[in-house]
Formats: structure tokens, sequence, C-alpha cells
């Protein structure tokens, strides 16, 4: 009986409890191997999102090389990208005399622009001016005309001359001169109309000027002081349109774009004739 218990059964166990390098090394092991895996997962995020980070400015270097590519195409062929910039507070007009006219055409320019401000001006007032004739009883019909003159004389004056010698102007096109010219003529028979305006539709009181001025100032004062400032305006107006108009001749006369429009005029016509 005695040598049935000779060995102790329980030896192994203790032995495999106690034994440090048996089961507790190979947990430590395989903790180890797990957080290991975890770094190298992270690692290759990082990796991923470094490649596709560098793929995406790959891409946008690509788009900025292919809009410059574009604009310098756009300027050797002639055509420029106008950005609206003016008023500051609310961008409507390209406008920038400072950086795109020559400097000997400058003070010109700015005296043009003041030209064409004074035009908006002159016909702002003179809706001011025929609402409170209507409001006196002169009918709203006036009213209506000085609110189509102010609606069309605004963007018309920009468009059809004060524009044409911006870039005449700016690029010195002979052409671009004679449309200008040709306009302006228009612009100016306007004003001085206005300043006059003569009893022809509706005995001339949808302008503001003098003839008219002194046919209300008698019914009331205060639209006849309306109508008289309204005529100053569109007296100033004429004069200082005038005196544009002779600058601009005198530069086109002097600096030879006369006879170089003659020339592309003759060229034209002997193209059509061919």
């Amino acid at each position: 009986m005695a040598g049935r218990f000779d060995t102790n059964p329980f030896a192994q166990q203790e032995e495999e409890e106690i034994n440090p390098f048996s089961n507790h090394t190979a947990g430590r092991k395989e903790t180890g191997n797990s957080n290991f895996g975890g770094r190298g997962s992270y690692g290759n995020d990082l990796k991923t999102k470094e490649r596709d980070l560098q793929a995406k400015e790959m891409e946008l270097n690509k788009r900025e090389q292919d809009v410059r590519r574009k604009e310098e195409a756009a300027a050797q062929a002639g055509i420029v990208l106008d950005v609206k910039n003016w008023p500051p507070f609310m961008p409507v007009i390209h406008h920038d005399i400072e950086n795109e006219i020559p400097i000997h055409l400058q003070k010109l320019q700015y005296f043009a622009f003041a030209s064409y401000l004074g035009l908006v001006l002159c016909l702002l007032w003179n809706i001011i001016a025929v609402s409170t004739a209507w409001i006196k009883g002169y009918g709203v019909k006036i009213w209506l005309l000085s609110l189509i003159y102010f609606l069309a004389g605004v963007p018309g004056g920009y468009v059809l001359w004060y524009r044409p010698l911006y870039n005449a102007s700016r690029t010195e096109s002979a052409l671009r001169f004679g449309l200008f010219f040709f306009i302006y003529v228009i612009h100016i028979a306007f004003v001085i109309f206005s300043a006059v305006a003569p009893p022809v539709i509706f005995q001339g009181k949808s302008l503001a000027g003098i003839l008219p001025a002194i046919d209300v100032i008698s019914g009331s004062a205060l639209v006849g002081i309306f109508y008289f400032v309204g005529f100053g305006l569109f007296t100033v107006e004429s004069l200082l349109s005038i005196w544009v108009m002779q600058q601009v001749y005198m530069y086109f006369r002097g600096s030879g774009k006369y006879a170089e429009m003659k020339r592309d005029a003759a060229r034209g016509a002997v193209r059509a004739a061919v």
C-alpha cells in the first residue's frame, strides 16, 4: 500500500503551476505578437492615407497647371478675363485703370469715368425731380419716362461708349476708338437735349431741363428748384462730355490712330471687294 503512494500524484500539477517558464511565457508572447500586429495595421493605415494625400496634392497641382496654361493661352490670343471688382462693396463691373490703362492715358480715362458717373447722377436726379412733379399733379407718365431713361441710360452708357473707350485705351485699338466716337456723339447730344428739355414729349417735363424748370416753378417752387438743379447737372455733364470728346480726339489724331484706322478700313474694303 505504501508503494502505491510513493509518487505524489499532485507533484506534476504543482510543478506546472509553479513553473514560470511554461504557460506564462507563452501567454506573454502571444500578447506581444498581438500588440505588434496592431502597430503594423496602424502603420499601414498611415501609409495609405499618406499616399492618398500625395495623390490629391498631385491632382491639385495638375489642375493649377492646366488653369495657368489656359490663362497664358488666352492672354496670348488677346482674350482678357475680367473679374468684377467695382464698386468694392458690391462688384458689378471690372474696372482697374491704374493697372490696365497706359500711364499716358490714365488721366483721360479717369475723366471719362467721371463723365459716366455724371450721367448716372443726372438720370438719378432726374427721377427725383420728375417724382416731385408727379406728386404735384403733372401725371405718372413723365415719371415712367424718367425711369426708362435711367434703366436704359445707365447700362447703355457703360456698354455702348464707356467700355469701348476703356478697351480702346487698354489695347490702343484704332477700331475701338472709332466705335467710341460714334456712340459718344449720341451721348453728348442726349445730355445737351436733356439740359434744354424742349417741349417735345409731354412738354419736356420728363427731363429736368431749363425750359420745364421755368414752366413748373410758377406752379410749385419746390418742383422748379428740383428741375433747376437737374438743369445744372445736365449742363455740367454736357461740358465735361464735350471736353472728354475733344481730348480723346486730340490723342487719336496725334498718336497716329486715325491713319491706322483709315488703313484698316481701306484693307477691309479691298477684302470685301475681292
